[in-house]
């Protein structure tokens, strides 16, 4: 835990002290020394960005509260600011490090924690006459400036900061300033102090604080009582991005304007100073919880134990990979293809011959326009980036096969930008039918993609019509361009394709259902992830029922019926879409194929019932189990395991709905649907499952009983070997003789049952 000393000089704290260290979009991405974050040189132009704050303390005249910085602060001394601005810092406790989740909700514990820390430091304004509960956050401000008025045109030291903006109102104040910090401080009035800032005073300002009052604070001072008690002027969502003035541009990284200008904001630095394991699970860099059930919960399953343990035995088999990397443009797009989905990657591999390459590109283009939709940071604006998502069809996929991209996205995805000429070539020897519904589906999805580039989605999508027409751009049409693809491709020797042209008409009027029963189990487990990155898709029209101001109060403990209420609401208009799902899966005929298609349907239902009414949902993402995943893996290969999982998934919401909910009746009405549609499959499932463990216990229990009887022989026998009459008389030596019986039985009558069924091929119906 992070501690100070009274005797610390300034030059110790700049050592000392730990920095929040940000990217553009103000996610924790480490820690840095506060030396560090404030040196400006060639490979750091404008420092490192870090988390900062900014305390506009007023009494209860309206007057503010300004400071003189000390003349022996390292950056920006002697000059005139608000009441306290310093930054939360890494290792406190209580912690100063807030969450995604503090932020989008505007609560910033952490924040205002370190700012009481500081008026006390700075000012020796006690805690209790300014508490976290008084101080009113605003909004953030990204920065930066270099201290070239204090050092020079060279100077090493500056500014670059996510401030974030505190307002706070007291009745009376003692203050008690320290030296070290503050060199002189007074009360002003709006009046007074646009006197004080004229160039005439001769009076130095920090660059922070002139930003502030020329873009915010005129308003937010005039009316400060609505300021301070209502929302008016609250905007947690929105990071306002300004340069400095020229006088503090330059610095020894001699650094010009940037923020202002049509430039895309891009910060690449990733800290040095390594976080903690414990803190980095916990959400204290950025990150979302993820729950899961804890091993010996999982472990504890023994059926999924063993199904694990099958698959990772057979997956090979199950799900062989049949890519044939006939040059280095093909083997490219299957390694990209694992690195940014390794759930996809599987079922997509395991499609057959003549199929699978084409599916394969067509996943990976369309991952490459998610990625230019996903980076908030690489464009100069939406108008920009609409215009590339409109017309990636036609310039990624352009024939000279010669177009990438660079700076957008990260990691692996970033790769596949990069180096897209690669899927561009092996894009243009596929069959022209492949490369026609491919192109066709990027076009129309990039449409769809930019519409909503420009929505404020802060709150979510408005109407469900507009949340199912999201879900269709980005799910619906990828099942329509696969149910295309089943239908086009097949093997040349065979002449025919892998589904039937003739049900292609059935499978585009069935495909919609189905991409938007996933989306909207992804919509729907993924709440807090997405209100927190400020792109939320819960439908206002049905969100507005249960909260009264914001997406975000679901996440708050206090409204947890209300929010289950509405999480349950959004389950049952996904389950809804169930009969359309089981339709489209009984029409197709190839083994592969029905896989491919199966194995993410079930997922979805195991997720969809896990969320319902699961509190779990908005405090983190909720997973299914691993040994879970195997078994609807392992059972995705025929109708009868899908409809088992279908039936059983249904039982089990239907099992634990609420008799208050306000769904009640439509949730009730959808399971019962499913159980009615599945009932006779699952039967069967359920018959071969029992025959399947059976197969398993009785030969084991079979050898028990023949050694024990084997064992007991000599009790049956004459001292010379002759039989003794009458043979068998010990009670358990006929017990176990008739299980023996009883087995052997059973194995020539009943064994071969999986063995039949198993060889079942999926057909059409």
């Amino acid at each position: 835990m992070a501690t100070w000393d009274a005797s610390m000089s300034q030059e110790d704290f700049m050592y000392k002290d730990e920095c929040i260290v940000l990217d553009e979009h103000d996610r924790i991405v480490g820690h840095e020394s506060k030396y560090e974050v404030h040196r400006f040189n060639a490979a750091t132009q404008r420092g490192i960005l870090h988390r900062a704050f900014s305390v506009f303390l007023f009494n209860k005249e309206g007057k503010l509260l300004l400071q003189q910085r000390a003349a022996d602060k390292i950056t920006f001394p002697n000059v005139w600011t608000n009441t306290c601005c310093s930054h939360p810092l890494y290792g406190f406790d209580p912690t100063e490090v807030d969450t995604p989740l503090d932020v989008a909700l505007g609560r910033v514990p952490g924040v205002k924690r370190a700012a009481v820390r500081k008026l006390d430091h700075e000012l020796g304004i006690r805690p209790g006459d300014v508490p976290v509960e008084s101080m009113k956050f605003l909004t953030r401000m990204h920065y930066w400036a270099a201290d070239v008025v204090t050092h020079g045109k060279k100077s090493p030291w500056g500014e670059h900061e996510i401030d974030y903006i505190l307002f706070a109102q007291v009745d009376d104040v003692e203050i008690n300033a320290n030296p070290e910090e503050v060199q002189d401080t007074k009360w002003v009035t709006f009046q007074e102090l646009k006197n004080m800032m004229k160039p005439s005073s001769g009076l130095l300002w920090s660059p922070w604080f002139r930003i502030i009052v020329e873009r915010f604070v005129p308003a937010w001072w005039e009316d400060l009582n609505a300021t301070l008690t209502t929302n008016k002027h609250v905007d947690v969502r929105t990071i306002h991005r300004f340069d400095p003035t020229r006088e503090h541009m330059g610095g020894d990284g001699d650094a010009g304007p940037w923020l202002d200008t049509d430039a895309p904001v891009k910060v690449n630095y990733v800290a040095t100073s390594g976080a903690d394991a414990k803190a980095l699970k916990q959400g204290a860099y950025g990150k979302i919880a993820i729950h899961k059930e804890s091993k010996l919960s999982q472990l504890s399953r023994v059926d999924e134990v063993f199904s694990a343990v099958y698959l990772k035995l057979r997956v090979n088999k199950i799900l062989a990979n049949k890519i044939e990397h006939t040059d280095e443009d093909v083997a490219f797009c299957d390694d990209i293809l694992g690195r940014v989905s390794r759930s996809f990657a599987a079922v997509i591999r395991q499609l057959p011959e003549g199929l699978c390459l084409d599916v394969l590109i067509f996943y990976i283009v369309l991952r490459g326009l998610d990625t230019v939709e996903d980076d908030m940071a690489a464009f100069a604006s939406n108008d920009v980036k609409c215009e590339h998502l409109r017309t990636f069809y036609n310039t990624a996929l352009g024939k000279s096969c010669d177009w990438t991209m660079t700076g957008v996205g990260e990691g692996d995805e970033a790769l596949l930008l990069e180096k897209f000429d690669s899927v561009a070539r092996v894009f243009w020897n596929l069959p022209a039918p492949s490369r026609e519904v491919i192109a066709d589906i990027t076009k129309r999805m990039g449409e769809g993609m930019a519409e909503f580039v420009t929505k404020d989605l802060g709150q979510g999508t408005t109407t469900v019509a507009e949340y199912d027409r999201y879900c269709h751009f980005v799910a619906g049409l990828v099942g329509e361009g696969l149910s295309r693809l089943f239908c086009v491709t097949g093997l040349k020797a065979a002449r025919e394709t892998y589904e039937d042209p003739a049900i292609e008409s059935n499978l585009l009027a069935l495909c919609n259902p189905m991409g938007l029963f996933l989306q909207k189990t992804n919509i729907i487990r993924d709440y807090l992830e997405d209100f927190v990155d400020g792109r939320a898709f819960w439908p206002q029209e049905v969100w507005k029922l249960y909260a009264s101001e914001s997406l975000g109060e679901f996440a708050l403990p206090e409204n947890q019926s209300s929010a289950l209420a509405c999480l349950n609401h959004l389950v049952t208009d996904a389950l809804e879409l169930i009969p359309e799902c089981l339709d489209y899966l009984a029409l197709l005929r190839n083994p592969e194929v029905f896989r491919f298609c199966a194995i993410p349907q079930v997922m979805a239902i195991a997720t969809l019932t896990k969320c319902y009414n699961n509190p779990d949902v908005f405090t983190g993402v909720v997973k299914i189990r691993k040994g879970q995943s195997c078994q609807l893996i392992l059972d995705s290969g025929s109708l009868e395991g899908v409809h088992f999982w279908f039936y059983t998934m249904a039982s089990d919401v239907l099992r634990r709905l609420p008799g208050s909910d306000p769904s009640f009746q439509r949730t009730e009405v959808a399971c019962r649907t499913v159980l009615e549609l599945t009932s006779e499959r699952y039967s069967r499932k359920k018959f071969l499952n029992l025959a399947k463990t059976l197969n398993v216990i009785v030969p084991i229990g079979a050898v028990i009983c023949a050694a024990y009887l084997f064992q007991r022989k000599d009790s049956w026998l004459g001292q010379r070997g002759e039989p003794l009459l009458p043979k068998l008389t010990n009670p358990i030596d006929v017990l176990v003789l008739g299980l023996l019986f009883a087995c052997m039985l059973y194995l020539l009558a009943f064994a071969a049952i999986p063995s039949v069924f198993g060889k079942a091929k999926v057909k059409t119906t």
